[in-house]
């Protein structure tokens, strides 16, 4: 670029080329690789009311704007997206001995989602650059959250899901929301492969997480947290990972609070994978500098079902620059630590919202996390979003006949004498 820059432009992760903000672009015309968003900050960040001032701008999303990619404020698209629990989980720390545990609870988000959090970023952006529609290719809260936001902005929404491979709660929302759904006979890469062709037409605005619009309105939960604990970080940050352009998000919100001098260190990233879709974990272990794509992917964490996830090398680098990790963890685990979570604490995460806690049992046991630590999993979406699992592992619901003794025999609890 010449000239004096702008208050935020497009800079590519590989080759470092820089573009305008104003830019469509997804990916670097140079190189291929993602773009990242970069930011002459000067006195912005100074409006916005660190831990003060609720009343005036409350949390949530656009409490940030100094901090997001939108010129004109009079465009944006929100339903009061963020602003989202970070619950204290005192049970759990009693039950894994770990000092304080608290989850980011992203169930609370208007769709059920975190992905919300970048929509009411990237629909926004889709309305400056006068898109018609806006398409995505999802394994199901991705849609859910496009569709919603689409029809707050009066915009067209193509949803490309794979067939037979989407929880029919998140399928539900789409639907209801308007959104063309098109199930793919093939895996969520294929459907990617097939939404980056097409976005390639100016009719259509992508919003996967290569859109890098859509990144910067995720990293707000990073800013939440900061202000959530009194103005501090936690030590531990435990995240899912599935396409990974969430833990990208977090590690650059959290990475825009040490630039601006409010926070020292950065929390370790943990981020955690199911074992049945872990190429990011596999290249980890293996010291990697890339990932081997995996084809043939299978979890019930259906947010999580991503083979080839396109965000892997942002975060291998938001883990290790941390001096974090990446595991994988089974089936079992995460529909254990799912009803732990639900039993023990109250909240309902769907399977890969719960992945964290897995990973925070077995580290717990294994001394991986040392127990006077303070840390915060990532809960990215409500258990409503895919209550099939609950009820086909569930063993509460016990059929019985209309009368006192069968009931009380149901709840093993003898008759009063």
């Amino acid at each position: 670029m010449h000239g004096p820059l702008p208050r935020y432009w497009l800079r590519c992760i590989g080759c470092c080329a820089e573009y305008p903000g104003s830019s469509r672009l997804y990916s670097c015309p140079r190189c291929g690789d993602l773009l990242d968003i970069v930011y002459d900050l000067g006195e912005e960040a100074s409006r916005i009311p660190w831990l003060r001032n609720f009343e005036s701008r409350p949390l949530g999303v656009w409490r940030y704007r100094e901090l997001l990619p939108v010129e004109d404020h009079r465009l944006i698209v929100s339903m009061n997206e963020g602003g989202t629990r970070l619950i204290r989980c005192r049970n759990l720390e009693r039950e894994l001995g770990i000092r304080e545990i608290y989850v980011k609870y992203e169930g609370d988000n208007p769709t059920g989602s975190f992905k919300d959090r970048g929509m009411t970023v990237g629909v926004t952006r889709a309305v400056e650059v006068g898109a018609e529609t806006t398409i995505c290719a999802s394994t199901g809260n991705t849609s859910s959250s496009l569709a919603a936001y689409s029809a707050r902005a009066g915009l067209k929404c193509a949803v490309l899901v794979p067939s037979q491979r989407i929880a029919l709660g998140k399928l539900s929302q789409a639907l209801i929301h308007g959104a063309r759904v098109l199930a793919v006979r093939g895996n969520f890469d294929d459907c990617l492969k097939i939404v980056r062709e097409l976005s390639r037409d100016p009719r259509f605005y992508l919003l996967n997480s290569i859109n890098p619009f859509r990144l910067e309105g995720q990293k707000t939960a990073a800013y939440e947290i900061y202000e959530q604990l009194g103005g501090d970080v936690p030590d531990y940050l435990l995240i899912p990972i599935g396409n990974a352009g969430n833990i990208v998000a977090y590690w650059k919100g959290f990475s825009d609070l040490k630039n601006m001098g409010l926070i020292d260190a950065l929390p370790r990233f943990m981020g955690v994978q199911a074992e049945g879709a872990c190429p990011i974990y596999r290249a980890f272990v293996e010291g990697s500098s890339e990932i081997k794509p995996v084809e043939n992917v299978e979890t019930v964490a259906t947010a999580i079902r991503i083979g080839n996830p396109v965000n892997w090398k942002r975060a291998l680098r938001a883990v290790r620059e941390t001096g974090g990790l990446v595991e994988a963890v089974s089936d079992d685990e995460i529909l254990t630590a799912q009803r732990l979570l639900a039993s023990r604490e109250g909240v309902f995460a769907e399977p890969a919202g719960a992945s964290p806690i897995a990973l925070l049992m077995r580290a717990a046991r294994s001394g991986l996390i040392e127990r006077d630590s303070r840390v915060v999993c990532v809960a990215t979406g409500h258990g409503l979003k895919d209550p099939d699992i609950v009820l086909r592992t569930s063993k509460n619901l016990i059929e019985v006949d209309s009368e006192m003794g069968a009931i009380l025999r149901a709840l093993e609890m003898a008759p009063r004498a």
